[in-house]
């Protein structure tokens, strides 16, 4: 045990090294608000202005004002760094210049650069792709940023906000630069205010022929809409101030309970009665939709015993956070958890008191804190039943070192007695004093007790005069008594629980030795037989147990590694490592099973499951559970280390591969276009020399000049896969309707869809896209030319367009023999077609060049077969391009902070 008030050495450096590196990083201060148009920009120019005039260096990074008089008004008077221009599709852009912002922070201390829209993405070759990066950059190099977002930029309520709103918003921040913000400042406008403002045109303002104020009403600015983001935003605020708190009060254990959050906090007592506490609390947690903890004191006299341990499982299984204390005394623990973790209510059970004297736990604790609210339930005055086995274990225990503490005694007083005439009186209470330091050392506290009092009892027999009576010729004798016996007891009491904090930090210390050896054996295991070695090391040393460690496949099918030594139950296994749930011995789940099944749960998915035999019938208790669970996270943790040095490993060769493969394509293709192209003349001018070819000739002549076509096109094929792979290709886009792109490939594919009956459907009011016309038309013609191969002729193609909020679908179907079962993505991948072994033409690249063009446009493409009780109908490809805002001027664009409406 140790002591409750002294602090965790490390956490102290934990916190130091925090501070330390929080030090030499810029400050990141957010202006946070629920939607656009609420002042977020405003806010953060004002207190810049503010900072501006009290000496701290200033600039505009980049700031959008939407031509708002009032904030162009603030941002007039501040210095501003020039944009950087960037070239883009022809056009020349305007984004924040960082290596600017760097130099001016170079050149002043404390900079402090405004960025305003921190989720906003930034052209195509930037340095960074989002406008988040860039103040990352800045915050490393000592330069403080202050930025502005709204609720539904949060990566983690991106969904959230969507299914209220109906809005996809596309650019997002992670939540980690929100909560690791120094500071965050609530910009807050009520709904209707907001609406007014937006109806006074200071959100949009207004121009001539642009309605999107009227339009922004009707959509995205609802009242409702707004009501639900104000509470998000304030919400996500308050859980990151409450984080804060917390992580506050870790340090400040002596400071009172603040009562700005309910939460409670369950006292789990030795015995069986304390099930009771934890379920009370549990309602009233439920009733008040509050956090609760549920902790255990262990003390000198009241070690950890099953019935407790029963408790916290149950704590745990009704959603408690439970722990295990260990101090000299429980009120003290209680109070310093309470806290720690700021619990304003302290549940404790209430039982009659058998003697008037001792102090309660509740009284002692409400004499320390009077800043927390106690709640006592009622328990049973009987006495708490016991199982039959533990209590002849226990009471066969006890007797033992009683036995033993009286032999001790008898033996003390016969071998004192020869020395009565050359020692002191006082020096054979020396004696019997020792004694009773060695029976609490060997037998604890209870034993020691009855030393101390035999001791005196055999002092007054057998020296005290007269001797070998319990008379007392002075009355000096009975204070001699009194002391002796003090003494002892005080002595006896002090010993076992020096004794006991002694073992327990001996247990403390070998559990920490042995992980740490464990975690340095297993950060240098590169096969899986290593981990499962090194895992089945610790479990026999520490626990005597057996083990078997079971890794999951690509399949998800569990497979055992070699040097397993426990009997696998595969049923339990798959079942723990599908649910991700302990099963098994001593769970709520399977306990028939005779080994404990633990999930192995890495950062990034379950890697398997760890099988240990327990080597008698005694379960864990809570503290070896615990170690088990350490046990099995530091090897899911290695295992998803050595699965990622695979992943590495496999990811450079194929990429070395790709890298070949693409320049052995591109010099191939270029060095075969010349001759394709000479023999498609070359049998043209056959076709036109005179005199005219014969008829056989004439078809030799066609064939070859086929035949030249095809190879040319396939070499095109080849060059445009090796361009897509390189990422040369750029993107042509513009604000285009999708019948055009469809009737554009259409009519390039006339001759080869003849014969066949095409069905276009595409509903009016169909929104323009972002697109390159050209590539999308390379699409559609692809997914034509493989419906002409495949299907027979006469058969239909149905088209058909479908828009959505967020995006527009177009679905092509064909009546052919659909695509290969178990392979509808493979046939995505370069030179995979769907008939291996075929006499139709191609190689394999014309949908996986479908597939990297739409993932340049950020859409999608899929594949599936269309069946009718089991039989396959013919194939679906289904395109997904994202919609975006069309400008009212489609001749010019500009970045707008307010979230897209439709």
């Amino acid at each position: 045990m140790t002591d409750p008030t002294r602090p965790d050495p490390d956490a102290l450096l934990a916190r130091v090294q925090q501070e330390e590196a929080r030090a030499r990083r810029g400050c990141l201060k957010i202006f946070f608000g629920a939607s656009a148009g609420v002042g977020k920009t405003y806010a953060m120019l004002a207190a810049a202005r503010t900072a501006h005039a009290q000496g701290t260096p200033v600039i505009i990074g980049v700031v959008e004002t939407h031509s708002r008089p009032d904030t162009e008004a603030l941002a007039r008077d501040l210095p501003r760094l020039p944009l950087k221009v960037v070239p883009y599709r022809g056009h020349q852009l305007h984004e924040f210049d960082i290596d600017a912002a760097l130099a001016f922070g170079a050149q002043h201390e404390a900079a402090l650069v405004l960025l305003d829209e921190l989720a906003h993405s930034n052209v195509a070759g930037s340095r960074h792709p989002k406008r988040w990066q860039d103040a990352e950059e800045l915050l490393a190099a000592g330069i403080d940023v202050w930025s502005t977002m709204n609720v539904q930029h949060l990566e983690s309520l991106n969904d959230i906000v969507s299914g209220i709103t109906g809005i996809r918003v596309w650019e997002t921040v992670p939540d980690r630069l929100f909560d690791e913000a120094d500071e965050v400042v609530v910009v807050d406008l009520p709904p209707d205010e907001l609406l007014e403002r937006l109806k006074a045109g200071k959100v949009y303002l207004p121009r001539e022929g642009d309605n999107r104020a009227e339009r922004a009403a009707a959509n995205f600015f609802r009242k409702g809409n707004l009501l639900a983001l104000r509470e998000l935003a304030l919400r996500r605020t308050a859980d990151r101030v409450d984080d804060e708190m917390r992580a506050y009060r870790q340090g400040s254990a002596d400071k009172p309970v603040w009562p700005n959050r309910e939460a409670l906090l369950a006292a789990v007592g030795p015995g069986v009665h304390g099930e009771k506490v934890v379920r009370s609390t549990a309602r009233m947690a439920a009733q008040l939709d509050v956090p609760w903890h549920a902790v255990h004191v262990e003390t000198p006299g009241s070690p950890l015993g099953e019935a407790a341990q029963h408790t916290l499982r149950l704590a745990e299984s009704l959603g408690a956070t439970t722990a295990t204390l260990s101090a000299p005394d429980a009120a003290t623990a209680l109070v310093r958890y309470a806290r720690e973790h700021n619990l304003v209510r302290l549940v404790l059970g209430r039982r009659s008191r058998r003697w008037p004297w001792p102090r309660s736990v509740a009284d002692r604790i409400a004499a320390q804190a009077d800043d927390l609210d106690l709640l006592q339930v009622g328990q049973p005055a009987t006495a708490e039943a016991r199982p039959a086995a533990a209590l002849a274990e226990r009471t066969d225990g006890q007797w033992r070192g009683y036995l033993w503490a009286s032999a001790i005694s008898v033996a003390t007083a016969l071998l004192a007695t020869p020395l009565i005439d050359v020692l002191e009186l006082s020096n054979i209470v020396m004696l019997f004093l020792l004694s009773v330091v060695g029976v609490s050392l060997a037998f604890g506290r209870g034993p020691a007790v009855l030393a101390a009092f035999l001791g005196v009892a055999l002092f007054d027999f057998f020296f005290v005069p007269p001797r070998f009576n319990f008379a007392v010729s002075d009355v000096q004798y009975l204070v001699t008594f009194a002391v002796m016996l003090a003494v002892a007891l005080v002595v006896g009491q002090l010993t076992a629980g020096l004794k006991q904090q002694a073992e327990a930090a001996t247990q403390r210390e070998h559990r920490v030795r042995s992980l740490y050896d464990m975690s340095r054996d297993l950060s240098a295991a590169l096969l899986n037989s290593q981990v499962a070695e090194i895992g089945a090391r610790f479990l026999t040393g520490e626990f005597g147990a057996r083990s078997a460690l079971l890794v999951a496949d690509e399949q998800g099918r569990l497979q055992t590694v070699d040097g397993a030594t426990a009997p696998v139950d595969t049923a339990v296994a798959q079942w723990a490592f599908d649910r991700g749930e302990e099963a098994g011995r001593g769970t709520d789940s399977l306990p028939a099973s005779a080994c404990l099944v633990l999930p192995l749960k890495a950062p990034m998915r379950v890697r398997g499951v760890l099988v240990i035999e327990p080597p008698g019938k005694r379960l864990w208790g809570l503290e070896q559970r615990r170690l088990l669970q350490t046990c099995a996270s530091l090897l899911a943790i290695s295992l998803e280390r050595i699965h990622y040095i695979e992943v590495a490993q496999s990811s450079t060769v194929q990429i070395e591969s790709e890298r070949l493969r693409n320049s052995l394509l591109s010099a191939i293709s270029h060095d075969l276009r010349t001759p394709l192209t000479s023999m498609v003349g070359l049998a043209d001018a056959l076709a036109l020399t005179p005199p005219g070819l014969s008829e056989a000739q004439g078809e030799v002549a066609s064939a070859m000049r086929q035949s030249a076509q095809r190879m040319s096109a396939l070499v095109n094929n080849l060059l445009d896969m090796a361009r897509l792979q390189a990422g040369a290709v750029q993107l042509n886009r513009a604000w285009q309707p999708l019948e055009e792109v469809v009737g554009s490939a259409l009519a390039a594919c006339d001759s080869l869809l003849a014969g066949r009956d095409i069905r276009v459907d595409l509903p009016d009011g169909l929104p323009l896209l972002h697109l390159d016309a050209v590539l999308i038309e390379r699409v559609l013609v692809n997914l034509l030319e493989n419906a002409s191969k495949y299907t027979p002729a006469g058969s239909t193609i149905h088209i058909v367009a479908r828009s959505r909020s967020d995006a527009v679908m177009l679905t092509l179907d064909d009546h052919g023999p659909g695509l290969p079962r178990g392979r509808e993505e493979r046939v995505f991948e370069k030179f995979e077609r769907g008939q291996r072994e075929s006499a139709l033409p191609g190689v394999g690249l014309g949908l996986a060049i479908c597939r990297a063009i739409m993932a340049a446009h950020g859409g999608t493409i899929e594949g599936h077969n269309r069946e009718s009780d089991g039989v396959v109908l013919g194939a679906r490809f289904v395109i997904t391009l994202p919609c975006g805002t069309p400008p009212s001027d489609l001749g010019t664009t500009t970045a707008t902070e307010e979230p897209p409406v439709p």
